[in-house]
């Protein structure tokens, strides 16, 4: 499943904590795209991608709006 999440409009901390009820509705191989605009959120939003293992990626969209493509492949094993 694909979660898509406009939150270029809205301020940090609103866009984290929406995301964090988003990726814990995320099973495994759902990917997440979330728009964000504010100076904190494009700051806190990697960091706690990265303290929790998601895999990301950012691409900025315009001068103003980086989106982040998030992929829930945590439970993941090696065999």
């Amino acid at each position: 499943m694909i979660f898509q999440y406009d939150a270029s409009q809205e301020k940090c901390p609103l866009p984290l904590v929406n995301l964090r009820l988003l990726l814990k509705k995320m099973q495994n191989d759902d990917t997440c795209i979330i728009k964000i605009a504010d100076a904190g959120s494009i700051d806190d939003i990697p960091k706690l991608l990265v303290k929790l293992g998601y895999q990301h990626t950012l691409s900025t969209i315009d001068e103003n709006i980086v989106e982040v493509t998030i992929t829930n492949n945590k439970n993941k094993g090696t065999l």
